[in-house]
């Protein structure tokens, strides 16, 4: 029986040993430790994603303001159609104008005068020789 009860107290201990092993690997302090190893090395891994993104997103936000723009051009050019329209209607009101008074010039000039003849030359003007 004594055997039985030494084996019974070596268990216990042995137990004890275990157990108090188990929360000293496993203590808080251990786990900051732990913690700390661990951020130091994927911290430097982090900050780079952190730039990456944060030039990822300055090139992002340009490209949103150019694509903005370029649609803001778009929608401003689809309302200017209606001033292309007048314009077109005023430079073909001009054209035709310009070639009413052409045409009525054209006629006074052939009313009034004769087109000389070039056949015919000018008198000449008498010239005073010293």
């Amino acid at each position: 029986m004594e055997d039985q009860e030494m084996q019974l107290k070596v268990r216990r201990v042995t137990d004890k040993f275990t157990e108090s092993m188990y929360v000293l690997a496993n203590e808080p302090s251990v786990a900051l430790y732990r913690l700390q190893e661990h951020v130091r090395r994927s911290l430097p891994e982090l900050v780079q994603h952190k730039t990456d993104m944060q030039s990822w997103e300055e090139q992002s936000q340009g490209a949103i303001y150019s694509v903005e723009y370029a649609c803001s051009a778009v929608k401003s050019m689809t309302n200017s159609s209606m001033y292309f329209k007048n314009i077109d209607g005023l430079l073909r009101q001009a054209i035709s104008m310009k070639e009413q008074i052409g045409n009525s010039q054209g006629r006074s000039l052939r009313d009034v005068s004769p087109s000389p003849s070039p056949l015919v030359s000018a008198p000449h003007s008498p010239s005073t020789s010293s």
